[in-house]
């Protein structure tokens, strides 16, 4: 139990070591980027200096670098992000909408990528070496390679040639519902192709890890003793091999996991899904420093947080490593 201790705390040390110094170059990143956020949003010729240095002061950028540095770390602590440069309203009013609209997309995605990623890389691996394997890997391969911007522009436009699916936004504009059950179901409609794009380019990192820890796990020796004495197939990779074969999964499951809060931005931005990628796009070219801060701080605890997730998971279910 002391030892279990003493690995959990080691654990959430670093992670609160990791999100301090990801917050630290989350502050000064933004902050390299050329050009001044007032001038790229206020181009207008009517605005004197003096109106430009009173936006400065106002967001805090008349300010030295280290006293903005502090305040952020202060205002971090509290969860107070500031006001919005470009949407002129407080940072949570927009981020967190978005999150939720990213959350609504992704974690169906993520969690069908799993589920057939499993599936197909038990049977790639159970069948290793045959043509079932040779095109299962393959196609697994592929789709991880591809990026999802082409992915999602290909199935744009098979939709636009073959059918009448939406390729933009998450609801129909301009439409009214008389109820709930309409509403559901033009969002359905909207997330056939993003759903589709995400789920196949996660899909075939799932499938490529799963067969590869499972044929490491069918070539140990109790394998061949649990055939010695008998055993099914079927008893083998239930109880045997599928258990041993998960291990490296938790880990890339809390990566994705984590990653799906910050949202894909690439489909969000090719189908203009109203989520946190597409946040961060239009944030980077107004420059609007506040809400990228927020929402790379939201991504950037999630991530850390899931692998603190995965480790406690491994320990429990390896005891070796709580003593390594």
């Amino acid at each position: 139990m002391n030892e279990y201790r003493s690995y959990l705390a080691k654990r959430v040390a670093f992670a609160i070591l990791s999100i301090f110094i990801i917050v630290t170059f989350d502050f000064f990143l933004f902050r390299l980027m050329p050009g001044n956020p007032i001038e790229i949003l206020y181009r207008s010729p009517a605005l004197t200096p003096a109106q430009v240095a009173t936006l400065n002061r106002e967001f805090g950028l008349n300010l030295p670098l280290y006293q903005q540095y502090f305040l952020f770390i202060k205002n971090s602590l509290t969860a107070n992000y500031g006001i919005s440069i470009n949407y002129r309203i407080p940072v949570s009013q927009v981020l967190f909408p978005a999150l939720v609209n990213s959350l609504v997309l992704l974690v169906p995605a993520t969690v069908l990528a799993i589920l057939l990623g499993i599936v197909t890389g038990r049977i790639a691996a159970w069948r290793r070496g045959t043509a079932t394997d040779g095109f299962l890997t393959g196609t697994s391969m592929a789709l991880y390679s591809i990026p999802t911007f082409w992915l999602g522009e290909m199935l744009i436009l098979l939709a636009i040639a073959s059918s009448s699916l939406p390729v933009s936004g998450m609801y129909t504009l301009g439409q009214t519902y008389s109820n709930f059950i309409f509403q559901f179901f033009d969002l359905m409609r909207h997330m056939v192709l993003p759903l589709a794009t995400l789920t196949l380019v996660l899909y075939g990192q799932f499938t490529i890890i799963m067969r590869n820890s499972l044929i490491d796990v069918l070539d140990e020796d109790y394998i061949s003793f649990a055939r010695s004495k008998g055993a099914t197939d079927s008893y083998i990779m239930r109880r045997h091999a599928m258990p041993n074969a998960e291990l490296p999964m938790i880990s890339l499951i809390a990566v994705n996991l984590g990653l799906t809060v910050g949202g894909a931005v690439l489909t969000e931005v090719v189908f203009n899904w109203p989520g946190v990628g597409l946040l961060i796009y239009d944030s980077i070219n107004a420059r609007d420093y506040p809400v990228l801060q927020a929402a790379f701080i939201v991504v950037a605890i999630a991530i850390v947080l899931a692998n603190v997730v995965a480790d406690v998971l491994y320990s429990f279910l390896d005891p070796r490593i709580r003593y390594s």
